[in-house]
């Protein structure tokens, strides 16, 4: 799995030299690509374990993304890159399983920007991870990151996730808030189960992820852009979810909307039905899920290679 620090680095370097919302402002065409290659077993393990996934004989459906966001955070912190790493807030994923992948295979990994987007509280870019096997796609990831800054009325749309507000200013990208202008209702799912997260998720997740950013390690490090405690990782909290249902196997694919921090440690609600998931406590909707499964065998063909 590629690093993170340079990206880190380089993110924490560049940004101050970018301005968001800049007229005319366009995306480079390149992409990243990580050549087919074995999954490593170690890095893999540690995730199922943390994330709570117990079938052995196939890839988490989140786990392609894990191998790619070392790539997008290559693309999205390099010079041509039109916004700010720093501050850039992850509101939503898509992912489609076209085949099932086992951790025996070696996937071809290709990030690319898709589009740059006008935003009611800034700019959104969605970044595209992609995974293949011997040229055929498998796997796909539609992610959108929000570059807040001022903006014009009635000059972007509305966006595809909800808004965050402007606590979050950390080093890589992050999740977030619904604005205060945010009152659009989300029903609540039944409730599931109760899950105790202790201190150092962050920390763990961080060490079998690769992503260390500091606002999920420690509370002084996550203090240091604005919250007042480590935060879980987005991700983790949607990975956990799906290891949660019944058949994660049979998932074909998932939108989670990012909709607010989680402080840790914490005491959290895993809502969910047929339909999708929530992660809730005390009255405030962390992340909201749909699933999708696959309409029959032949949608989810065997991915071995």
């Amino acid at each position: 799995m590629p690093s993170l620090n340079a990206a880190l680095v380089r993110g924490a370097v560049t940004s101050p030299f970018k301005r968001a919302g800049r007229p005319g402002a366009t995306l480079p065409t390149d992409r990243a690509v990580l050549p087919a290659a074995p999954i490593a077993a170690g890095p893999l393990a540690s995730y199922r374990r943390i994330c709570g996934f117990a079938e052995q004989d196939t890839l988490p459906l989140t786990y392609p993304h894990v191998l790619g966001f070392p790539l997008a955070m290559r693309l999205m912190t390099a010079r041509r890159f039109p916004l700010p790493v720093v501050g850039l807030v992850h509101t939503w994923i898509e992912i489609t399983r076209h085949r099932t992948l086992h951790p025996t295979d070696r996937p071809e990994l290709t990030v690319y920007a898709e589009s740059l987007a006008p935003h009611r509280r800034g700019t959104e870019v969605t970044m595209v991870t992609e995974a293949r096997l011997a040229g055929e796609l498998v796997w796909e990831s539609r992610s959108g990151y929000l570059s807040r800054h001022a903006t014009h009325p009635g000059t972007g749309p509305a966006g595809t996730g909800p808004d965050p507000t402007p606590e979050d200013t950390a080093p890589t990208p992050t999740h977030t808030d619904p604005a205060p202008g945010d009152t659009a209702p989300v029903p609540e799912l039944p409730a599931v189960a109760e899950w105790r997260l202790p201190g150092d998720l962050g920390r763990r997740y961080g060490a079998a992820s690769g992503d260390r950013n500091p606002i999920h390690l420690y509370p002084l490090t996550a203090r240091l852009f604005g919250f007042p405690r480590a935060i879980a990782h987005g991700m983790w909290t949607v990975a956990r979810c799906l290891a949660e249902t019944t058949d994660p196997h049979e998932v074909h694919g998932v939108r989670a909307d990012f909709r607010a921090p989680v402080l840790l440690p914490a005491t959290v609600t895993y809502a969910a039905d047929a339909t999708g998931f929530q992660l809730r406590s005390a009255g405030r909707i962390h992340l909201t899920g749909r699933i999708r499964h696959a309409p029959g065998p032949a949608a989810a063909r065997d991915g071995r290679s």
